[in-house]
């Protein structure tokens, strides 16, 4: 199935293909503040359709992980990293994707402060 989300103003769009069978909250200094549920998919199945030069990137601590962000509404879609593994991975923002029932989505906690 193929996803379509985006920020608020719309600004940023995006299509992700897969089926959403659960997200992930994280309790680091980010995540607790922008309040993303997180579904992580690889870089084949995101297919951004605004340009590149439309987002700003937000980067902290070891600099490993790009948290994309509108520069108009302020909205956080989606961020970009590399898995323990190596294999390059995004998450997807849950609460940016259209016509899903987020509250039917299992999520599961993640410690990133104890990283």
């Amino acid at each position: 199935m193929v996803h379509k989300g985006s920020c608020h103003c719309g600004g940023i769009a995006f299509e992700v293909e897969g089926e959403i069978t659960g997200g992930v909250t994280c309790n680091c200094s980010i995540c607790q503040r922008k309040g993303a549920v997180m579904w992580f998919v690889t870089h084949d199945q995101f297919k951004l359709k605004t340009p590149e030069t439309a987002m700003s990137t937000y980067t902290f601590n070891k600099h490993v992980i790009n948290h994309r962000f509108c520069p108009t509404c302020g909205m956080h879609p989606f961020g970009e990293g590399t898995a323990p593994g190596g294999k390059r991975m995004l998450f997807v923002n849950l609460r940016c994707v259209e016509d899903i029932d987020l509250d039917a989505v299992p999520v599961k906690s993640f410690n990133g402060r104890a990283l």
